[in-house]
């Protein structure tokens, strides 16, 4: 007979192992293809939108995320922190924001929602040379500034920030500090990159 010399049990075990390698190289085959359908490191850094989760970012804390290759800082604003805004108006270059370095909906004296005060979001780039300027919340004097009422300190060559990132007088840093388009995705996210009407 013709199958007198075939072995069934090798047979089905090479018949599996092909089908398993077979498997295995489809879905190695479609690992790069479904990873193709996410944003790039390079689209990302272009402007591709980040989502941050800000529900554990307490009163008083800051989070930075990254967008376009710079730190992006959404800090969560005290009451007191924000009250003291008007006070620091005579010391600032550009108290109102005439300077166009904030989207529309932010051209105002907290320089965010006006609904959503207590977060801000901003750029962490010092407007001077591009050093991160530290985060310095505390109400109280400082070697740099007596009358300290909380913000940015750049080290790096000492500029001054308020809460809402609005450069002081007499200070290298030639422009407040920059806020990028975001909007809220309900409650407890920000979508970096995309302004409430859409536009980048």
């Amino acid at each position: 007979m013709a199958n007198e010399g075939v072995n069934l049990g090798r047979r089905r075990f090479l018949t599996a192992t092909t089908a398993v390698v077979g498997g295995a190289g489809a879905i190695t085959a479609a690992i790069p293809f479904i990873k193709s359908w996410q944003p790039s490191a390079r689209a990302k850094n272009a402007g591709a939108p980040v989502l941050a989760d800000i529900s554990k970012v307490e009163p008083g804390q800051r989070l930075t995320i990254a967008w376009r290759g710079q730190p992006v800082w959404i800090v969560n604003r005290t009451p007191q922190l924000l009250a003291t805004l008007p006070q620091e108006d005579s010391r600032l270059t550009d108290p109102n924001s005439e300077v166009a370095q904030q989207p529309p909906f932010a051209k105002n004296e907290t320089r965010s929602y006006k609904d959503k005060p207590q977060w801000f979001v901003v750029i962490g780039i010092c407007t001077h040379l591009g050093c991160s300027p530290e985060f310095v919340p505390e109400i109280k004097p400082e070697p740099y500034d007596p009358e300290w009422k909380g913000g940015f300190y750049c080290p790096c060559h000492k500029s001054r920030y308020d809460i809402a990132g609005r450069v002081f007088k007499g200070v290298p840093a030639p422009a407040n500090l920059v806020v990028p388009p975001y909007k809220f995705v309900g409650d407890h996210q920000i979508l970096v990159g995309v302004g409430p009407e859409g536009a980048a």
